[in-house]
């Protein structure tokens, strides 16, 4: 019988402590430590006894959230949740908590925050179970989780080829966990000219803005949100807004981006299912598509549609991957036909859209 996952809730706020400690210890795989006010009692605790994964706060007496993520990151890292209100209109606190080596954000209203939580809970339990499967090291089953829709709530299964004939190509991209990075790696190193991209980073809405700001600073190609009818062309990546679906779309030669609102797809919106859908849809082999680094299922069934399509796919390897459960997924279902580590991803993906 495995061992329950640890997890120490780092709050000043009573209220969202006594809410969380409820939500998260009903689940029967988790197992929670008496909780901190602040990262001073914090630290504490783990001293005592190392949690599994930390849920934390930013905005804290005597110590804020983001200093006390970074001095975990250095001294002895932990996976860390961020579960905060500051960063729902902070997204430039959120992005920075990612690049100090937080595994997920999650947002709660500044208002109505317990109500959130409780309606939060299968998002909260999933939360903790991803960030201890992001433990190097760590193995554990993707754990059961009730029915999801599918892509086909939002659009149909491709029924043949994709329309017509077409020798411009397009690279669609799905990431979840760990993606905020691994995307950093892969489009600081697609060259200026790369075939237009479309990406779908699982990110509430408030983040997706300023972290497409942050990958077009570092990459060659210009990088923006998406926003409906965008033009898929060379140069330019599109990043799926948060809460939207965004779908690939293609009048005549040429692509375009739909964005719309939807039902959730694996649990999530955007979804990569459903943009990989409309990739094998509207661009077929003349569509190169990756799934990366994530927990869960979203696009593996939407990679192996591509594939049937013509397409060429690529799934993130286990040894770079934060989480190998989407790409994991893909491969258990023949959908990938090469698995890649992400230093050589972006390569293969130029390499395959000539």
């Amino acid at each position: 019988m495995k061992r329950p996952i640890r997890v120490l809730i780092v709050d000043d706020s009573a209220v969202v402590r006594n809410a969380l400690a409820s939500i998260l210890g009903a689940d029967p795989d988790l197992d929670l430590m008496s909780p901190a006010g602040d990262p001073f009692i914090a630290a504490e605790r783990i001293a005592a006894e190392a949690p599994d994964v930390i849920f934390l706060d930013v905005e804290m007496p005597r110590m804020d959230g983001l200093t006390f993520l970074r001095k975990i990151m250095a001294q002895k890292p932990i996976p860390v949740v961020i579960c905060s209100s500051l960063t729902q209109s902070g997204s430039e606190t959120a992005l920075k908590a990612l690049e100090f080596g937080a595994v997920e954000i999650i947002a709660k209203p500044q208002l109505g925050a317990r109500q959130f939580l409780e309606e939060s809970k299968q998002l909260l339990c999933d939360a903790a179970k991803a960030a201890a499967h992001a433990r190097i090291g760590r193995k554990l089953p993707i754990p059961s989780v009730a029915p999801k829709l599918t892509a086909d709530a939002v659009v149909s299964k491709p029924s043949g080829c994709a329309m017509i004939e077409t020798t411009d190509k397009v690279i669609l991209i799905g990431a979840s966990t760990g993606g905020t990075e691994a995307l950093c790696v892969i489009l600081s190193a697609l060259p200026a000219d790369t075939p237009g991209v479309v990406i779908v980073q699982h990110m509430p809405e408030q983040f997706t803005a300023g972290f497409a700001k942050r990958l077009d600073s570092l990459s060659p190609m210009s990088v923006k949100e998406a926003a409906h009818g965008d033009a898929v062309i060379p140069g330019r990546a599109l990043l799926a807004p948060g809460n939207r679906h965004t779908l690939l779309k293609r009048s005549g030669a040429r692509y375009y981006v739909e964005v719309r609102e939807g039902p959730l797809v694996s649990r999530h919106r955007p979804s990569v299912d459903v943009l990989f859908r409309t990739g094998a849809r509207y661009a077929g082999r003349n569509a190169v598509g990756a799934l990366l680094t994530g927990m869960g299922d979203d696009g593996a069934q939407g990679l192996l549609e591509m594939r049937e399509a013509g397409a060429f796919t690529i799934a993130q390897d286990e040894k770079t991957s934060v989480v190998f459960g989407m790409p994991a997924e893909a491969i258990r279902r023949d959908a990938a036909m090469r698995v890649l580590p992400l230093n050589v991803i972006a390569s293969n993906l130029t390499a395959a859209a000539k």
